[in-house]
């Protein structure tokens, strides 16, 4: 396997260079309704839009807000939401989640955001350029509803997408937990993170595109069964995120567990192999011990024994310390304590 396959498919912890993104404040004008993008906005944008479509002063707070808890709003004229999906990169050791501001009323929709998030940019682009005019048409021809819709399906379209990059992700990972010459630690913990962070972002989603579904039938022209019908799909595509996320962090907790069986029983071989070649060169060590000490001793300095030549002493002292070594090792592996 490839090394470092998290960091290649999904945000993993490795350092991305993010780039700049400018200021941008795009209007595309519908039949019925405009929409108002604003990427990267300065507090200025969004009062002036404020004064216009006569936006509450703590939603101007929550748009400025880099990180506000998902919330929703709902006035007379029109209704505030704001939701989180996983950016298009991240710094590294940061776990952070891209937030999208959305106004919705009868004849506007004012979506802000930072400018990271892929697929709502790409809907953007195509609104304002006459390159795919059915796609164009489609999400600008009926109503705010119906356009509120597809830009949240693109948003949910693309968490699935991941959730999938998941799958293929787990996939790799049993072969490397399985492999002995492969540390996976680390992968584990990235890809457990990552899954985490994409759970805190759907588990809540569910529960506001349902709140929106319920108040986006105010503003659109669209009969309320074919409202319901779309978002309907929305939270279905929710729910098999949410379940996939759920099976990933099940399987998630099986190779950590594995990975640390067989850690653990590999820590034990090579503990067990140093314990054995330290219990048979006891002997030796003993013999060493007693010779290396200031004493007379059989075969010392002050007596030579010469009956099987000069090195007779050395043949007696290597054979003391082999023997026992030879017949422990017997013992051991009549016990099974060395395998074959």
């Amino acid at each position: 396997m490839r090394k470092g396959f998290i960091s290649k498919r999904l945000r993993s912890g490795r350092k991305i260079v993010e780039e700049s993104i400018e200021k941008k404040i795009e209007i595309m004008k519908a039949e019925n309704f405009e929409w108002i993008d604003v990427q990267n906005p300065d507090r200025s944008d969004i009062e002036e839009l404020a004064k216009k479509y006569n936006f509450n002063t703590l939603n101007i707070e929550d748009c400025m807000t880099r990180f506000e808890l998902p919330k929703l709003d709902s006035y007379d004229d029109h209704f505030f939401v704001i939701l989180h999906f996983p950016p298009l990169a991240q710094k590294i050791g940061i776990s952070k989640n891209s937030q999208l501001s959305i106004f919705v009323g009868k004849n506007f929709i004012v979506t802000v955001h930072q400018g990271d998030l892929k697929p709502l940019v790409q809907l953007v682009d195509i609104c304002k350029t006459d390159s795919e005019q059915q796609s164009k048409n489609r999400l600008l021809g009926k109503s705010s509803g119906l356009l509120l819709h597809e830009i949240i399906d693109v948003l949910v379209d693309d968490l699935l997408h991941t959730s999938r990059k998941i799958i293929a992700n787990l996939d790799e990972l049993e072969d490397r937990v399985f492999d002995e010459t492969k540390p996976v630690a680390r992968s584990i913990a990235l890809l457990r993170r990552e899954i985490n962070r994409l759970r805190r972002i759907v588990n809540p989603l569910k529960k506001f595109v349902i709140e929106i579904a319920k108040n986006v039938k105010r503003f659109s022209e669209s009969k309320d069964e074919e409202l319901t019908l779309y978002f309907d799909d929305v939270i279905d595509h929710i729910d098999k995120v949410i379940e996939t996320l759920e099976e990933s962090r099940e399987t998630m907790e099986i190779y950590k567990d594995t990975d640390f069986v067989l850690s653990t029983e590999k820590t034990n071989k090579v503990l067990g192999l140093l314990t054995i070649i330290f219990t048979l060169a006891i002997p030796s060590t003993v013999i060493g011990t007693f010779y290396g000490m200031n004493i007379d001793l059989p075969g010392g300095l002050g007596e030579s024994l010469t009956f099987l030549g000069p090195h007779t002493m050395f043949i007696f002292i290597i054979l003391a310390s082999s023997v026992p070594a030879i017949m422990m090792y017997t013992y051991f592996r009549k016990l099974g304590w060395i395998s074959n």
